[in-house]
């Protein structure tokens, strides 16, 4: 098993480039068991960044965090997000102590807008600088925000501060490739990619099948494997089962050659033009 591939965020921290998505998690409590045993998993793998919101499962997926990382607080890379509808100055203090709560800890590694909504962006930044100075959050950032977004968001007294972009990035969804993304390398903004399978579909597209046989790998493993070889994305597949967290990991070490790549562009061809942002 290859050394973990790191990113980089703006304000120096070095953070993993395959972690762990949860969203769908904390649903079912017959699943609990199975969902912390599998985070848990893949921290024991490195995989040490964690997605969650307390969007998902009403709070449930953070509560399964809560429980993934008892006793393991000091190797895990929290990322939680607040709803547009609580992006108030005031909402947004309610949300992190409610996230802090049901995360049983004392301080969120990197808090995000989950979306855009009617609230002033501006005052959403200046809560979540609040949130930092009160030691609640030590970074921020933003998630499903667009190119004019971001170029609004630096426009604002403390938008540099930003340190990620969460948006929807996978071979079925490349509109970013076009110009949010390069975007973001120019200013060294990683961008985090969520569901990088397509929710599981990519895992059974016959595109990839072939390649992935070839390498010996599944078609889920080219497909993030794809994402992975790029320096300024971040992946954070959702795994339930050991064994999909153990091929997750896995994606890591494939290494995909210059026709590897050329073949995958033919399948999935790269966006000629700008693209609206894609959500799910």
């Amino acid at each position: 098993m290859d050394v973990m591939k790191t990113a980089m965020l703006p304000a120096g921290e070095v953070v993993p480039r395959l972690g762990q998505g949860t969203w769908n998690m904390g649903e079912d409590p017959r699943r609990r068991a199975e969902e912390v045993a599998a985070l848990r998993l893949g921290l024991d793998l490195g995989m040490t960044l964690i997605d969650t919101a307390e969007m998902y499962a009403s709070g449930g997926a953070e509560a399964i965090v809560a429980e993934a990382m008892a006793g393991r607080r000091q190797e895990v890379f929290i990322v939680s997000k607040v709803l547009p509808t609580n992006a108030t100055r005031r909402g947004v203090q309610k949300a992190c102590e409610a996230s802090l709560e049901r995360l049983r800890t004392e301080v969120i590694d990197l808090y995000l807008l989950h979306w855009r909504g009617a609230m002033p962006l501006s005052e959403t930044i200046e809560a979540f600088e609040e949130l930092k100075s009160a030691g609640k959050i030590r970074h921020w950032g933003v998630s499903n925000f667009d190119t004019d977004d971001m170029e609004e968001l630096l426009r604002l007294p403390a938008g540099a501060a930003v340190q990620t972009n969460q948006v929807l990035y996978n071979l079925t969804r490349r509109g970013i490739d076009y110009d949010l993304l390069p975007w973001s390398n120019r200013r060294r903004i990683p961008v985090m990619a969520y569901s990088p399978v397509e929710q599981g579909r990519l895992g059974n597209d016959r595109r990839l099948e072939a390649m992935a046989r070839r390498l010996g790998a599944t078609a889920a493993q080219v497909a993030l494997a794809w994402l992975l070889r790029q320096d300024g994305v971040i992946a954070i597949p959702k795994a339930s089962r050991p064994q999909h967290v153990r091929d997750n990991r896995a994606a890591l070490d494939l290494e995909l050659t210059t026709e590897d790549l050329a073949e995958v562009d033919r399948a999935f061809p790269p966006p000629r033009g700008k693209r609206p942002l894609e959500m799910i």
